[in-house]
């Protein structure tokens, strides 16, 4: 929303800057997700907010009159199509795919259970694939289509105990890439977001310890961990039509974590 503009729940801004256009967010109950879903939503787009069951997702959106819910595990066999399908039965149409769902993994590459790298790997990487496999088609009818994922500081860098999450993030900005090379033709844009310490749900319990907290604040030239709202603003960005000659690219919002790395 505009510095100065103040909207209603409920009321669409029908002048924002995604006025008239839809949005699928993936993991939208919590975190980069639910602050990328309201403001979208205040922006004037209308969104499909997507979580698991049992993640208050409702909740968390109720008096938004151009945002529905969808509980849906992204990584469950036929997830993709019925994610788009329930867009384009409820909007009629999609313009921008944000895939913001992930999980987190902390393990010796050495005993990392295999069971668990599948499921990292699933979800932060193979999902969304196919969900922009079945978006795609879509994306194309429209003449502002945009793919944002949300990759993580981790896909160039890494900690310990990130081996999954690592791999599946460094995937995600090579299938961007990839992505945005081979659907340039059609107008449609593809860039990936890389958050650094951001708090989010998944990293909520630890950045309640004070001294991890600390670290990681110093760890930024802005002394201050990042907010959920700081990542919805970026992906506001490439959301719009500001960024219509912005493709490929992997947009840093950490604050300048890695400027010293």
């Amino acid at each position: 929303m505009r510095d100065g503009q103040s909207k209603a729940l409920g009321e669409v801004n029908e002048t924002g800057r995604l006025a008239g256009r839809v949005a699928i967010i993936t993991g939208a109950a919590s975190g980069i997700g639910l602050a990328t879903a309201k403001l979208f939503a205040q922006e004037g787009a209308n969104v499909l907010a997507v979580d698991l069951d049992g993640s208050d997702l409702h909740s968390h959106l109720q008096g938004y009159a151009n945002i529905e819910c969808l509980l849906q595990d992204i990584s469950a066999q036929s997830a993709n199509e019925h994610i788009i399908a329930q867009a384009i039965e409820s909007f009629g149409q999609l313009d921008i795919l944000m895939n913001n769902a992930a999980m987190g993994s902390n393990y010796p590459a050495e005993s990392f259970p295999q069971d668990v790298w599948d499921r990292v790997l699933n979800v932060n990487l193979t999902a969304p694939f196919r969900i922009c496999q079945a978006a795609i088609p879509h994306l194309r009818q429209s003449n502002a289509g945009r793919i944002i994922n949300v990759a993580s500081v981790m896909a160039t860098h890494t900690d310990y105990g990130l081996a999954a999450y690592s791999a599946a993030k460094a995937g995600i900005t090579g299938f961007t890439r990839n992505l945005a090379l081979e659907l340039g033709r059609d107008g449609i844009t593809v860039n990936a977001i890389l958050p650094g310490a951001i708090e989010t749900g998944m990293t909520r319990k630890a950045f309640a310890d004070d001294g991890i907290r600390e670290i990681w604040a110093k760890k930024s030239p802005l002394r201050r961990l990042g907010q959920p709202i700081d990542i919805a603003r970026g992906a506001l960005f490439l959301a719009s039509s500001d960024s219509a000659f912005v493709t490929g690219h992997n947009l840093n919002l950490d604050g300048g974590l890695l400027l010293r790395s």
